[in-house]
């Protein structure tokens, strides 16, 4: 269609009838002429590079199918171009189950490490031929699009991989994700569930921060963080405005179609208008692995997008269902790393930061220095020991990388023969934030006033209002931080005693927020007993820790109350972790915090659920098993997850609850334990065998040297 017909199409365009005037049926003819057309240029423009006609001209085009849809309300469809533009914001993002696992990947940084993986697979699949697809491996925030019969239907965050945060409104308004599937090259399925990679090009980051910081408001740290904010923003307005690109890499769910290898699925996605990473080639041998993975990591500060690697899948797909998965990753797959990016400057200062546990951490105060496309000016020297390993002192010149190319690490010390050294620097006698007498506890150095620390109390009540714990909406860490320094809130029980007119004078509240704000906290006096138990920030508590006391003990003056052996008869508890727990609800100023914050009993009002007992199929269901030892087919991680998929408790230490400990080569002391207890012992082809007779796992096992 040319320009000519498109404006003799549009009458808007070249000032024809006003759509109000149409009948509903000239109105639908004319927009199924339009959207077909936007969309072309949609993707000319985004995809290809290659537009055809200028953006006024689309414009025209666009708020001319805009008017039809508002004259004519019936016309907007979920797959029509305007869909783009956002909708009205939504109180929360649900949770969204995946059509298939969206697995995590095994993960080299040599070839030698390839290598044994390419030998993996060709030992286990004998004569078969082995053909690997190679792609790089975007750095951004991986995706679920589902379409059904060529629309697209639902988009989910990868989440824990199971379940996700579903983003449709939001992906709807990403230009190069079709709204429906393009069915001129070959048809569409009933079906479609597709992996893709959100992720913003590095010009469009570049441009997006130059935006920000003329209006005043902070640039973006990284691409990928921009990314993943604007995917889960509640107004889909706010991601319509941001730069962002979804490539397409794996079909995780087709119905209505087969394919025999990953190369014939990438095909059809681009066929079906799905934008693909480039590059995207196959090998037969790990020499071109290695040739591929050097081509992309020497073009790597070249390209105009973030890569971390590359990955490596076997291509053809009835050979992948015979390999299988563990429950963390496939087996036919691995992401070959690149080296991390280093990059070599200057300490200025070394001081100490107090963490929310008071775990005081040496911190290096760095020249800024940019280190793959993000300026570091700060790394962390970890703990006490850390830092006398690595002997780094104050004006010294070091080498610094992004470990995982996310969080700043310094590597090492580079020797200046001429500059004469400043002293060692030492942890501090006395906590900087609140002046208290620290203590060591392993390889760390710990302030133990709790909640007197200024510091410390920061953190713990951020961490009281957290999303996991009370969920206390607009007590971030910001605000808690000006709620401190102001001396509103000296304890936890401070923040029950807010009044709105004590915040209205400070910075960032005026009368809404200052209601909003002491209405969200008055609305958690009553509260789940186990996000309670949770926010309190005790040692080794987590949420399913919590939740196990909560039910066990039904009060929060029961658990305050219970003795380490009564700990110990939770299912998961051990020695251990019941004298972490016991010894911080002990400690003085803990209790005498908790005595205040609880008022007597006078100021909250806790829920508790019911308990249920788990049962499942194979005899696992409620068990607890501890791992000790060294395990030659298994690794430790795997076997963990497997025998939690089967309802059993995996826990760290020996205890009169647990059922059987598995034993490994070179068990330690947990094996004498487990036999004083009377604990039933496993070695590992006895366990193996248990597995294999439940037939629901035996497809996850690792394969034994027997098979």
């Amino acid at each position: 269609m040319t320009r000519h017909d498109l404006e003799r199409a549009s009458p808007q365009v070249s000032g024809g009838v006003d759509p109000r005037e149409s009948s509903l049926e000239e109105a639908a003819a004319e927009a199924a002429e339009l959207r077909p057309e936007i969309e072309r240029h949609n993707r000319l423009y985004h995809v290809e590079s290659r537009p055809e006609i200028s953006d006024s001209v689309y414009d025209a085009l666009f708020r001319r199918l805009q008017a039809l849809e508002a004259a004519h309300p019936s016309l907007a469809t979920p797959d029509s171009p305007t869909q783009r533009v956002g909708a009205d914001p939504l109180e929360s993002l649900p949770s969204v189950a995946h059509a298939a696992p969206m697995l995590s990947l095994d993960s080299a940084r040599e070839p030698a490490e390839v290598q044994r993986f390419d030998e993996r697979l060709r030992k286990a699949l004998g004569d078969e031929e082995i053909r690997y697809i190679l792609e790089p491996k975007l750095d951004g925030a991986s995706l679920e699009l589902v379409y059904v019969e060529g629309v697209l239907e639902r988009a989910v965050t990868r989440g824990n991989g199971r379940e996700g945060e579903g983003v449709t409104e939001n992906v709807r308004t990403i230009p190069t994700v079709p709204l429906r599937l393009r069915e001129d090259e070959r048809p569409v399925p009933a079906f479609l569930s597709v992996r893709g990679e959100a992720m913003m090009y590095l010009s469009d980051f570049e441009t997006l921060n130059q935006r920000r910081i003329e209006a005043g408001d902070p640039p973006y740290q990284n691409p990928r963080n921009a990314t993943s904010g604007a995917l889960r923003q509640l107004n889909s307005r706010i991601t319509a405005s941001r730069p962002l690109t979804v490539l397409a890499y794996d079909v995780m769910v087709v119905e209505g179609v087969t394919f025999e290898t990953d190369s014939e699925g990438v095909a059809a996605l681009r066929a079906w208008g799905l934008q693909t990473p480039e590059r995207v080639t196959e090998a037969d041998s790990v020499d071109e692995i290695v040739a591929y993975h050097r081509a992309f990591d020497a073009d790597r500060d070249s390209l105009d997008y973030e890569i971390d690697g590359v990955v490596v899948k076997l291509d053809a797909l009835a050979p992948r269902a015979l390999l299988g998965s563990t429950s963390h990753h496939p087996r036919w797959a691995i992401a070959f790393k690149f080296e991390p990016r280093k990059e070599v400057t200057r300490i200025d200062r070394i001081f100490v930061s107090v963490g929310r546990t008071g775990v005081l951490t040496p911190v290096a105060l760095l020249r800024p220095v940019e280190v793959g496309g993000v300026t570091v000016s700060r790394a962390t020297l970890h703990n006490r020991e850390e830092l006398e390993r690595k002997d780094v002192r104050e004006g010294e010149l070091v080498r610094v990388q992004r470990a995982g190319d996310v969080i700043p690490q310094i590597v090492e010390r580079i020797d200046e023969e001429e500059r004469e050294r400043s002293d060692p620097f030492a942890m501090p006698a006395a906590c900087p934030s609140c002046g208290t007498e620290p203590v060591e506890k392993g390889p760390f150095t710990v302030c133990p006033n709790h909640f007197g620390c200024r510091a410390q109390l920061k953190g713990r009540i951020t961490h009281f209002g957290a999303r996991g714990a009370l969920d206390i909406e607009g007590l971030g860490e910001e605000t808690v931080s000006l709620l401190v320094d102001e001396g509103l809130v000296t304890e936890l029980a401070d923040l029950f005693d807010l009044k709105e007119e004590e915040l209205v004078p400070l910075e960032g509240f005026a009368e809404v927020s200052a209601r909003n704000l002491v209405g969200a906290i008055e609305e958690r006096r009553r509260v789940e007993l186990a996000r309670f138990l949770v926010g309190l920030g005790i040692p080794e508590v987590g949420v399913a820790v919590a939740r196990d006391l909560a039910v066990h003990f039904r009060g929060i003056e029961a658990v305050r109350a219970a003795s380490a052996e009564a700990l110990e008869e939770i299912h998961g508890v051990g020695e251990k972790m019941s004298a972490a727990i016991k010894g911080f609800l002990e400690t003085p100023d803990v209790r005498e915090a908790l005595d205040r914050l609880l008022d007597g009993g006078r100021r909250f009002q806790f829920v508790v659920p019911e308990a249920t007992e788990v049962v499942v199929e194979g005899g696992w269901g409620g068990r607890t098993v501890v791992l000790t030892g060294t395990l030659e087919s298994f690794s430790r991680g795997e076997l963990k997850k497997v025998l939690e998929g089967l309802g059993a408790r995996v826990t760290g230490s020996v205890s009169r609850r647990t059922d059987f400990l598995v034993a490994g080569e070179k068990p330690g002391s947990k094996l004498d334990k487990a036999r004083r207890l009377g604990v039933e012992v496993l070695d590992e082809e006895q366990l193996r065998e248990r597995l294999e007779g439940d037939g629901r796992v035996a497809a996850g096992l690792p394969p034994s040297e027997a098979q």
